[in-house]
């Protein structure tokens, strides 16, 4: 990648300088600091002032688990430098590592395409809006790409030396693993994967009489990943257990404090049904507190005349007071095993690849102005465009990731980054929530495989 630099200096000068100035717009013109990003931020504020990593409650500071401790980390950090709750100074930061992130998917396709295509990616990346977008976000996701794509090329590295048994880029691709995995949960997802590839490679040795890579050193790369990933959580573990005595290595899959109610029958008949992130905005995120418009719930919510009566007198009793109580979620979790049993192909395989075809194609202005049903066209014409010019954006970039796939060559272990794109997907599909920035960290995939329709025959890796 250095030679690379070197030979190519200017254009990758001119690139990070649009890839700096497109984040810069994010930032100045849709800057976004959630709900989400105070609680990340009341964390790291209550840890850096009282070192209590906890939440403010109306008389004291409630220590909590809700969130892991990777990016209440960084926030600390930059509010111990910049100044208390200085978000600007987290965007800006942030822009950094977005441009970093762009480095090393360069430098993944020059090792699986080759440097032409490495030239084009680090092109495609740096103007992403995609990822330009939620640099302007207090939130995890671009850290967790950073790390993600860091792992990657680390264990793509690791892939190539396997023969000579170097052990530095698998501790490398572990220390990148578990900051993943402290920023999100599902980064543990990032783990699975790569040690599935490095299973299945193992398999195929075996079946192999004349392997140029012995089993042993496949065997070693898998233990030190897991090792060195794993150990990064044992902090957090042993807090949790001396806190709350309770095992809990990451966070509560519904970031739900400790022996808080966790509405599960109500969240599995969403998932009877449930297939855009329109209605997740509509319903989803409306429970609890706000007032859910049944009419907006789509027909394959309903079974039958009689099916449709029973939701609708469930969402009046719900409207009635607002919260779901145990006695309502029953009533939710019978309707919901009643639509399960109906169809069990619609539940397990139709509606997940529906939710997984959502959150890869819908256009990803999740955190824009733009009104989120926008095939209704009666948005604001200026926001309608947008919307139209981000979905027509990512559909080309998911397109040519597919012709690239299909016509590009590659070097061995391109199965790593199908397997992790596979694996995250299938997880996503599961989820009754299905928003578009869970893909976020397959999109560097994504412009790798694009990357490839660049190549040259004449091209060197």
């Amino acid at each position: 990648m250095r030679e690379l630099l070197r030979k190519h200096l200017r254009f990758f000068l001119i690139a990070t300088l649009a890839g700096v100035a497109l984040r810069l717009l994010f930032i100045l013109r849709f800057p976004g600091v959630t709900t989400d990003s105070f609680v990340y931020g009341d964390i790291a504020k209550n840890w850096l002032q009282h070192g209590i990593y906890g939440l403010s409650g109306v008389d004291e500071i409630s220590p909590t688990y809700i969130r892991l401790p990777g990016y209440p980390a960084f926030l600390a950090a930059v509010f111990a430098i910049f100044g208390m709750e200085h978000y600007r100074a987290v965007l800006v930061l942030q822009i950094f590592v977005d441009i970093g992130t762009c480095f090393f998917i360069a430098d993944l396709a020059r090792r699986l395409v080759s440097s032409r295509a490495a030239r084009v990616a680090f092109l495609l990346a740096a103007l992403c809006p995609f990822l330009a977008n939620y640099v302007g976000n207090a939130l995890t996701e671009t850290w967790e790409v950073f790390f993600t794509v860091l792992a990657l090329d680390l264990a793509m590295a690791g892939l190539e030396t396997l023969q000579d048994s170097s052990l530095r880029p698998w501790m490398g691709c572990g220390l990148a693993v578990g900051p993943a995995i402290l920023l999100r949960p599902d980064g543990a997802l990032l783990l699975f994967a790569v040690e599935a590839y490095l299973f299945a490679l193992l398999v195929r040795q075996k079946q192999r009489t004349r392997s140029r890579v012995p089993r042993l050193h496949v065997l070693r790369a898998g233990l030190i990943l897991a090792v060195v990933s794993l150990a990064t959580l044992v902090p957090w573990t042993v807090r949790n257990l001396h806190t709350f005595h309770e095992f809990q290595p990451l966070a509560p899959r519904y970031a739900n404090q400790e022996n808080a109610f966790v509405p599960l029958g109500f969240n599995r008949w969403m998932r009877t049904w449930i297939v855009d992130y329109t209605s997740v905005e509509d319903i989803y995120w409306a429970v609890p507190g706000n007032p859910v418009e049944a009419d907006k719930l789509p027909s394959r919510a309903f079974d039958s005349p009689e099916q449709r009566e029973q939701t609708m007198q469930l969402l009046d009793d719900y409207n009635d007071q607002r919260h779901v109580t145990s006695e309502l979620d029953a009533r939710f979790a019978a309707l919901a095993a009643e639509r399960v049993r109906h169809s069990r192909l619609r539940y397990y395989v139709v509606l997940p690849l529906l939710r997984i075809a959502d959150m890869w194609l819908r256009p990803r202005t999740e955190t824009l102005p733009s009104d989120t049903r926008w095939w209704e066209f009666d948005d604001d014409p200026e926001w309608l465009a947008l919307t139209v010019v981000l979905g027509m954006v990512n559909l080309l970039y998911v397109s040519a990731a597919f012709a690239g796939l299909v016509r590009g060559r590659f070097a061995p272990h391109l199965g790593l980054l199908i397997t992790f794109v596979i694996l995250r997907s299938a997880f996503l599909g599961t989820l009754e929530n299905p928003e578009t920035r869970y893909t976020l960290e397959c999109y560097p995939v994504v412009i790798i495989l694009a990357s490839a329709l660049f190549q040259r025959t004449t091209d060197a890796r």
